[in-house]
């Protein structure tokens, strides 16, 4: 893989957290109009379980750094190689860019929108994403990379997404997101020896927020279950390729820090992907069949024509350009090639299954 710049000041910091590239976590806006809409009536009883959860908050005090962080911290990773180290904190600006890209988009779609329902949710997530963003850049202070995040919100650019792109978008982050903490969280509590930085002892409770905000746009499509249905299929198919695919592909950038946890990019990839289906199909008609020769085959072939468009964006001039869109015209292939690979069909049930699947 192309070596990435140094990440060794709070200016480097920053422009990673800016930089808009296809594995970039991407800050979005919508349709505040067309959220006012949403009816939640047919799920009211298990909606209104789930805000009595919010509002009880059950991690309002875990997002705080104990005695023991600063002594983990001077002790193992101060024994991590420098490679190592900066696809660590490459693995935070992006962490802490997708946490406050959700912080601003659930804050705007609170501040615009008047459908009760849908404000109280907002503002709750706001809070959570808030605590999360918040936490990975304390870790990022701790190297002197700290990222003003009122300056990230004013610089990144912004997406529009249809409200159904970002419900079918924002479940599987927020799903393959509780499936990454977890198997991370489940690793390194059976070897602790390989835990190299303290922030890896909250993710088990931080992952239920992960779940629960998944939980939520359930319900949401669950009560207008046309975007479940017709031609939304195949959206949810786009998205479902899209969102796995970049996972893979941003992974596989950083072998180095998977190794040091006692993990295998692609194994833990595949174990993610897993529990994911697991979890998504409660809600979603189809899923990808991961375990298909041709499925991860597409999978190896988009990781290496990211190389191959790396090392020639580091060439640079007329042949480098020329290069890169000879790479991109077959990783747009490769991924149509993904998008139409057959998937497993699910019927969908008629309650929501609202517990992790681990």
């Amino acid at each position: 893989m192309q070596a990435t710049p140094e990440i060794n000041n709070a200016q480097k910091a920053s422009e990673k957290a800016v930089e808009s590239t296809m594995l970039s976590p991407r800050f979005y806006t919508t349709d505040f109009a067309a959220m006012d809409r949403l009816d939640i009536s047919p799920v009211r009883a298990d909606w209104d379980r789930m805000m009595a959860e919010y509002e009880g908050d059950n991690n309002h005090d875990h997002f705080q750094r104990d005695e023991q962080f600063a002594e983990e911290l001077a002790d193992r990773f101060s024994q991590v190689r420098p490679e190592m180290r900066q696809e660590f904190l490459d693995f935070l600006i992006s962490s802490l860019t997708s946490e406050f890209s959700g912080c601003i988009l659930y804050n705007e779609i609170f501040k615009n929108v008047k459908n009760p329902d849908i404000k109280q949710l907002m503002r709750y997530m706001a809070r959570d994403e808030s605590r999360h963003a918040s936490f990975l850049n304390q870790s990022l202070k701790d190297f002197g990379l700290g990222i003003d995040l009122g300056n990230l919100k004013r610089t990144k650019a912004y997406t529009y997404f249809k409200p159904k792109y970002i419900f079918y978008a924002t479940y599987l982050s927020e799903k393959i997101g509780y499936a990454r903490y977890i198997t991370i969280f489940r690793q390194l509590e059976k070897n602790p020896d390989k835990r190299f930085h303290p922030i890896f002892r909250w993710f088990e409770r931080w992952c239920n927020d992960e779940f629960r905000h998944g939980e939520s746009f359930a319900l949401i499509m669950r009560a207008n279950p046309h975007l479940l249905r017709g031609g939304n299929v195949y959206w949810i198919r786009f998205f479902l390729v899209a969102v796995y695919a970049t996972m893979y592909v941003r992974d596989h950038t950083r072998p180095m820090l998977h190794e040091e946890m006692g993990l295998e990019s692609s194994t833990y990839d595949y174990e993610v992907f897993r529990i994911t289906n697991e979890i998504t199909k409660q809600v979603f008609p189809i899923s990808l069949d991961i375990d298909s020769p041709a499925f991860r085959a597409c999978m190896s072939r988009l990781f290496h024509v990211q190389t191959q468009m790396d090392k020639a964006k580091a060439k640079g001039g007329l042949i480098g350009h020329i290069q890169r869109a000879g790479w991109a015209v077959s990783g747009a292939f490769t991924f149509a090639r993904l998008y139409f690979l057959p998937v497993k069909q699910h019927a969908l049930p008629e309650q929501i299954r609202m517990v992790p699947a681990w």
